[in-house]
């Protein structure tokens, strides 16, 4: 079957070997795959993500980064068979997605970071029979293949505290950024403010339900608390409770991911803020211990997403609530993955590409 393998820094589209489900198993037909930023840093950086996953034990940290590896972890597919002994829950022809595990005799596989298991960028997979859940009628492939991102976003609001008196501000309205913002009006909250740098993404952000969106080369987005009720110092605080008023905490999502951000945060933010970091720094990073004290910065690091919050999302954009179709800029063939690994460099013209064999 045709696949597009990336090796050695460079993407390819070749044939590779059939697929044979086992126990436990099914084969899917590929629909639409979304390409993730992640993916775009292990084109290039795959020996140190595996590295790095090792040291924490992640699912795919039996990757080997000098064999071919298939991307693709953000899809949507189709059943076409089952392995031996199974109860078949699904319909063959039932268009499916999944949290992109799969169980094998030697531990979980991570679908389209695996040596063995080829993610979306291929004709066909192998899944996990029993996490399949099915594509509510009326939504389409692609956006049901955006199930995965936006659940991302989901799963970071969910470890904000956004259920007590506050105002959000997103930093970076890249696609997690925009999850996030999602994530958050999908909810009904507000205040929800957003900065980016690129006039695409700002705009993107509006259409995602932002409050507020600031370009941080004109303005600082931190001078917007003030009109989203939080006051910016702790003796403001105090006062505003000796006054009998509702004090707002700022919660700050992080979806940058590049040094030197957090500490930007922590000199900006207000005092008590709550700083949500999505972004994914893959490189070290410094910060000074003694700001984030003393302002009583609570910090909380957030990945990937539950099971729950993954079928939740689905629910979610097959409801309306969540409109992923404007973030879809592009959908290429596997003879156009690697010009799309491109033109995802540039964020006034792109913000999500799916590829579709």
């Amino acid at each position: 079957m045709r696949a597009v393998v990336a090796r050695s820094g460079k993407l390819a589209c070749e044939e590779i070997a059939e697929l044979e489900p086992q126990a436990g198993q099914v084969l899917v037909r590929t629909l639409s795959c979304g390409i993730c930023g992640s993916d775009l840093h292990a084109l290039h950086h795959l020996d140190h993500m595996v590295e790095l996953g090792k040291r924490v034990g992640a699912i795919g940290g039996g990757l080997d980064p000098a064999q071919g590896v298939v991307f693709g972890h953000e899809f949507s597919a189709e059943v076409l068979d089952y392995g031996p002994g199974s109860a078949r829950p699904l319909k063959v022809g039932t268009r499916v997605v999944t949290v992109p595990v799969l169980p094998t005799a030697t531990g979980m596989a991570s679908i389209g970071y695996s040596n063995i298991y080829p993610g979306g960028f291929s004709e066909r997979m192998l899944l996990a029979e029993a996490m399949l859940i099915a594509v509510p009628n009326g939504l389409s492939d692609r956006q049901a293949a955006m199930t995965e991102p936006f659940a991302v976003g989901a799963h970071a609001v969910a470890r904000a505290a956004i259920d007590e008196p506050s105002a959000a501000l997103v930093i970076g309205c890249g696609p997690v950024g925009l999850a996030v913002i999602a994530g958050l009006k999908s909810r009904g909250y507000g205040p929800v403010a957003a900065a980016d740098f690129s006039p695409a993404r700002r705009k993107m952000a509006e259409r995602m339900g932002a409050d507020i969106v600031v370009d941080p080369a004109v303005e600082s987005p931190h001078a917007k608390w003030s009109e989203m009720g939080v006051a910016a110092t702790g003796l403001e605080q105090m006062m505003a409770r000796m006054g009998g008023q509702t004090v707002k905490r700022a919660i700050i999502f992080e979806c940058v991911g590049v040094p030197g951000v957090l500490q930007s945060l922590l000199d900006a933010a207000p005092n008590g803020a709550q700083i949500v970091v999505a972004g994914v720094c893959m490189t070290p990073d410094t910060i000074e211990p003694f700001i984030a004290i003393t302002k009583q910065i609570d910090f909380r690091f957030v990945f990937g997403y539950t099971p729950e919050e993954f079928t939740a999302t689905l629910g979610q954009i097959a409801d309306g609530q969540i409109d992923v179709e404007p973030v879809i800029t592009q959908a290429v063939g596997f003879d156009g993955v690697a010009a799309a690994f491109a033109a995802l460099a540039d964020p006034e013209s792109q913000v999500k590409i799916v590829v579709e064999p």
